[in-house]
């Protein structure tokens, strides 16, 4: 009897051992799932908080360039506005780097002091940004700004075949049709009933177009390839090396082309409140877009610098008296779809 009672308690005692082992390891997993929903959560925020920032900037961008000329010309030095742009994203990293600094100290990761090897393969995305950026000023000399966010659009084709070159990522035949659908779409809102000229733009215009796009998706997937390359490091010393390298090529394109208006006019010639809006948004549409690469890639980019057309295009219905024709309407849808597709097919993958 008694050999029987001391069984049947260690029985009760191993069972009750097994419930708190049980309820533990529920314990532990429904911790770090709530974790994992709160980590997927926040991601979801910043990605979503920096897409919406990029478009509205986006959006606003070509505009403020527009309205920054005098009479139909630049009364400032394009090479000084975009050594300023990069100067300011420069500094704003700077400042965001000193506040993580006092906040959590010092880091192998946050460390501006870093190796040859890393800092080394800056130069080739500044330099590509630098060419794309003074084409984007002169472009606007055959296009408005409507025009210029339709074109632009033809950095989801650079940026998708680049994508798969350079970064080995497979796209989906939904995806590639997407971009077929794209260049339709772009196409069809440059096209003009009122002149003997098919398309609104001018071929010089075209090939900007084009350049552009070629420039800024190269640009893109490789700075998004340096920037994910060390996933640990903080986002404003990747930038910080980045801009400073954009800040020397711009100093070089100054005293190339405005050396002489720099020295006999000044720095700041022409600057305009217009002109010093255009910098800060220029600026912060660049820390934006290093943002999304960060914590997004280049796909969601683009798309939301498409989505910025439409806003453009109402925007200037008010500002300069755009016309939206017929033709304009049925691009934008056909690109709107075709922006759709591709996310569609981004998920399917």
């Amino acid at each position: 009897m008694e050999y029987r009672k001391i069984k049947d308690e260690d029985k009760v005692r191993d069972s009750d051992v097994e419930s708190v082992a049980v309820a533990v390891n529920n314990t532990v997993s429904d911790g770090e799932t709530k974790v994992d929903s709160h980590r997927t959560q926040v991601q979801w925020k910043r990605k979503s908080m920096v897409t919406f920032a990029l478009t509205i900037l986006t959006s606003s961008q070509a505009i403020l360039i527009v309205w920054s000329k005098r009479a139909g010309k630049y009364e400032y030095s394009v090479t000084t506005a975009n050594f300023m742009v990069e100067t300011l994203k420069c500094a704003i990293s700077l400042v965001a780097l000193g506040r993580i600094w006092n906040k959590e100290g010092v880091t192998d990761d946050n460390r501006l002091t870093t190796t040859l090897d890393e800092v080394i393969v800056y130069p080739i995305p500044a330099a590509l940004y630098l060419v794309k950026n003074l084409l984007q000023y002169y472009i606007f000399a055959y296009v408005d700004a409507p025009g210029y966010q339709i074109l632009k659009n033809f950095n989801i084709i650079s940026t998708g075949v680049l994508y798969r070159i350079i970064l080995k990522k497979r796209l989906s035949e939904i995806q590639w049709a997407a971009f077929i659908l794209l260049t339709a779409g772009c196409t069809t809102a440059q096209l003009n009933s009122n002149s003997d000229h098919v398309l609104q733009t001018p071929f010089q215009g075209w090939v900007m177009a084009i350049a552009m796009a070629l420039l800024s998706g190269f640009a893109g997937v490789y700075t998004e390839a340096i920037i994910k390359k060390r996933p640990s490091r903080n986002i404003n010393v990747q930038n910080f090396w980045l801009y400073v390298f954009g800040m020397g090529f711009n100093a070089v394109a100054i005293l190339v082309q405005d050396f002489d208006a720099v020295m006999n006019k000044g720095f700041f010639h022409g600057y305009s409140f217009i002109t010093v809006l255009m910098i800060f948004n220029h600026a912060l549409s660049g820390i934006a877009v290093s943002m999304v690469m960060k914590y997004a890639d280049n796909i969601v980019k683009v798309y939301s610098t498409s989505v910025a057309m439409l806003l453009t295009a109402v925007v200037s219905v008010f500002l300069f008296g755009f016309h939206l024709s017929l033709a304009f309407f049925l691009g934008t849808i056909v690109v709107s779809v075709a922006i759709y597709l591709h996310s569609a097919g981004k998920m399917q993958r």
